[in-house]
């Protein structure tokens, strides 16, 4: 296995610690900067003071007032169910690789694609700009309302002049300290964070405090002209404490107009404005580049900061219900400061939220843009390779029209459906395969299918969405033939693949030998990156076989031989089974080389024994309640060559693994139960090989038992960790040995099983000869076939004693990487 690698395997997954951690920088490279912040300071602070924003101290009256108490609460309930949906999208994405730098620009381009990407990254990057502008306008608003010069000419505070050029200066001014902190660094950025949050939530407990110790007082609201112009008398908004007849009066919806603009107010508008104030929730993905550990930060972080923010609303949602009257709620958004023990307390939490939000989005902005840039997604871009001059991504179209594009089809296309396979087809290049994308794409060789249904609907479980071939050989050359044989074949294989209920393509070659025409298929099968990429077989041994189609009720059919219409049966269309101790169109030397051959074209190879002993509701397409609790049990190690520590971690044995979850995901195998067998070595200590498995397991995102067993008839074995791999079928040890290590670890996986050693292959019994649950289905390790072809017979003597008696068995050798904790 030496040659066999996996990207999982340069992480240090499996160090004297257990620790998953990255061999390199977070960004890959050496020169990448250091990862710094903390979940507390790098997501919950900079996401809590973003959703908050100004909303929270200018708003909270204006949605009381106007939607009511109860309407006010719904739209809060609808709010934070949409961002909860978005959460929880940010959390499976984070959650589902190593993030690097770009925040939520990185997560969607990893995941759906560059395209996609591409055009929402710009489109985050626009609005995290906007959003910046924004923010300091409105700060500015707030420090000219109090700040600002009177026209009547009054003095005190108010001396900074007004007007368009001089709010254009003060938010340029505000931009280039918000600018300056951010380019100093995320650190500062981040400490700059923390002393605003501790700002903040001073105002906030401030303003918490006053509602209860502050005395019932009336407060002053904003005059309004009268009908010629001239100022109505002064009018007076009720703060009165605690009161049931305030909440009351607040309880139901009062839509009237807006004082600061005139608008009549409604359901839509209201909403929109609160809406505004619980956005920001990727503020902390923003900033994941920075983070120590973004694929726990960024979801943890969010969900406090959600939780954190919804409380707060909620609170001051009841707080001003029961203390303030509609009309002070609908005519002073800012009366926090009214009703302050400490008025500029208020203040200071008024400026710092806006700065923070500011902050945020600045910073949020330049991590996107850089990693667009990193991407090289668009030509001139700072960081991008100068040598493009068209843009890779989208010639920069809105991020509408790329939606629009993307969805809609062309007209040309809609006239025949070949055009659009024929385009996806060809996009799908084998030199930009990725390991995330791997899928089973299977072929399976046939050579009768009315002894092959159980495993032919097994391997349409097994495929997980991708390619599944049928694949059958007829024996004879096309020289010594007047017509090509195969083509009058396919009828009846098509109706086959209709009658069993599976996804599957049908492909019949013509060929001297079966090993020959088994070579023919695998290079053949498929076009462009939808080829076989795993050969699946049935086992070869002497068991007599059996003819599906007399038992299945899917292939039950007249005693006449026809079908509806008039059509041949389907039982017609294939000859009966091979009788017993009848010859074999395929030997055990080519069966052997035939598994030789797929590996050298480096295809994964599943050998299935015993499938017709899988039970009809664990292959059909229905969902999987079986009265009885089974388990599916992996043994991701060489029991021919047993090894102790950390030698089950190579690409065959996390191919067991991800082919075993792809098993457990089919409705039909829910239920089942996934456990993980590990063998200790003669001189290893019970529990570290099961907490290094159970790290693996966490870092994959696979739910499994882990049992640990002794393997005493191995201690020899572990002591030639220095040998190639298939020494114990190459003749390294006497047969004899080889022999008895393969019945040692048959009796050995029995034992695990919970059938006992009299039970047989399908026995209900436990290992007590109880009731219990039992093994349904059985991944074992399959060496590698002996480089020597005289010991080919040798080989599949080991292969059966090794899975004798074990029931349904799928002996699989993977060689191709299939996980990865990147995106």
């Amino acid at each position: 296995m030496a040659s066999e690698s996996s990207p999982l395997l340069a992480y240090r997954l499996l160090g004297e610690e257990g620790a998953a951690l990255p061999t390199s920088g977070a960004g890959g490279s050496g020169g990448a900067p250091a990862r710094k912040l903390s979940t507390f300071l790098g997501v919950v602070v900079p996401t809590v003071l973003s959703m908050f924003s100004i909303v929270v101290f200018l708003r909270i009256g204006f949605v009381v007032g106007h939607a009511g108490l109860l309407q006010a609460l719904a739209m809060l309930l609808v709010a934070y169910i949409i961002l909860a949906l978005t959460v929880l999208s940010v959390c499976a994405i984070a959650t589902n690789g190593a993030v690097r730098g770009g925040g939520a620009y990185f997560m969607i381009s990893r995941t759906l694609g560059p395209e996609v990407g591409g055009s929402i990254g710009l489109m985050f990057y626009l609005a995290n700009v906007c959003g910046c502008a924004v923010s300091l306008l409105g700060l500015v608003e707030a420090v000219l309302d109090v700040f600002g010069a009177d026209p009547t000419g009054s003095s005190g505070l108010q001396v900074l002049p007004q007007g368009y050029g001089w709010n254009l200066l003060y938010g340029s001014l505000l931009l280039g300290l918000v600018g300056g902190v951010c380019t100093l660094g995320a650190g500062l950025y981040a400490r700059a964070s923390f002393l605003t949050f501790l700002l903040v939530s001073g105002s906030l407990a401030s303003v918490l405090i006053s509602f209860v110790a502050v005395v019932p007082k009336n407060i002053p609201l904003a005059p309004r002209p009268g009908a010629n112009g001239s100022s109505l008398p002064t009018r007076f908004g009720h703060f009165t404490g605690f009161n049931t007849s305030t909440l009351k009066d607040n309880l139901g919806a009062g839509y009237a107009e807006d004082y600061t603009t005139g608008a009549m107010m409604t359901f839509a508008s209201v909403f929109a404005v609160l809406f505004n104030g619980c956005t920001g929730i990727m503020a902390g993905a923003n900033m994941s580049g920075e983070l120590k550990d973004p694929s726990r930060a960024i979801p943890l972080g969010t969900i406090i900061a959600v939780a954190y923010t919804f409380f707060i609303y909620i609170l001051l949602f009841f707080l001003s219900s029961f203390t303030c009257d509609r009309t002070l709620l609908q005519e002073n958004y800012g009366f926090f400061r009214a009703i302050s023990l400490w008025p500029p307390l208020v203040l200071i939490g008024i400026y710092a939220t806006s700065l923070s939000a500011s902050m945020s989005s600045l910073i949020g902005a330049s991590r996107i843009l850089h990693a667009l840039a990193q991407d090289d997604l668009f030509a001139g871009a700072p960081g991008g390779k100068a040598e493009h001059t068209g843009c890779r991504g989208h010639s920069l179209l809105p991020g509408g029209l790329c939606c629009s594009g993307s969805v809609l089809p062309k007209p040309g296309m809609g006239l025949s459906p070949q055009l659009p396979v024929r385009k996806y087809l060809l996009r799908l290049d084998v030199r930009k395969d990725h390991v995330k994308f791997w899928r089973p794409q299977l072929l399976l060789l046939v050579g009768n299918p009315r002894g092959a249904l159980p495993l032919l609907r097994l391997a349409n479980q097994l495929k997980k969405g991708g390619l599944y071939v049928l694949g059958h050989v007829t024996l004879g050359d096309l020289d010594m033939l007047p017509s090509d044989p195969v083509q009058p074949q396919y009828g009846a294989w098509l109706s086959l693949v209709d009658r069993a209920q599976v996804k599957a393509f049908v492909d019949l070659t013509l060929s001297p030998s079966v090993r020959q025409g088994a070579q023919h298929l695998l290079r053949i099968s498929g076009l462009g990156g939808m080829k076989p990429n795993t050969l699946v077989l049935g086992f070869y041994d002497d068991a007599p076989p059996q003819d599906h189609f007399l038992t299945d009720p899917a292939f039950m059919e007249p005693a006449d031989g026809t079908q509806e219409g008039g059509s041949p049966a389907l039982s017609t269309l294939f000859p009966p089974p091979r009788a017993p101790g009848s010859p074999r169109a395929l030997s055990p030397q080519d069966y052997v080389a035939t598994v030789a051959d797929a590996l050298k074209m480096n295809k994964n190879v599943v050998l299935a024994r015993a499938c017709g002993a899988l039970p009809p509701e664990r292959l059909n397409r229905g969902s999987g309640s079986a009265s009885q609790l089974h388990h599916v049990d992996v043994w991701p190690l060489n029991l021919l060559r047993p090894r102790g520590g950390p030698g089950y971690v190579d690409v065959c044995g996390l191919f067991l693994l991800q082919m075993a979850t792809i098993l457990g995901m089919v409705p039909a195998w829910h239920s089942a139960r996934l456990r993980i067998f590990l063998c200790l070595g003669p001189r290893e200590a019970p529990g570290a090989a099961e907490g290094r498995l159970r790290a693996l397991l966490s870092q994959l995102r696979i739910r499994a038992e882990v049992h640990e067993v002794v393997w005493g008839e191995g201690a020899g074995a572990g002591e030639q960790e220095e040998e190639e791999e298939g020494d114990f079928v190459n003749g390294g040890r006497g047969d004899a040995e080889a022999e008895a290590l393969a019945c040692s670890a048959n009796t050995l996986v029995r034992a695990q099983q919970g059938r006992g050693t009299g039970g047989g292959p399908g026995g209900p019994k436990g290992r007590d000869g109880d009731e219990g649950p039992i093994t349904a289905l059985t991944f074992l390790y399959l060496p590698r076939p002996p480089a020597d072809p005289a010991r080919y017979p040798r080989y599949l003597a080991l292969l059966e004693t090794l899975s004798q008696d074990l029931g349904p068995t799928l002996l699989i050798h993977g060689v191709t990487p299939v996980t990865c904790t990147d995106l």
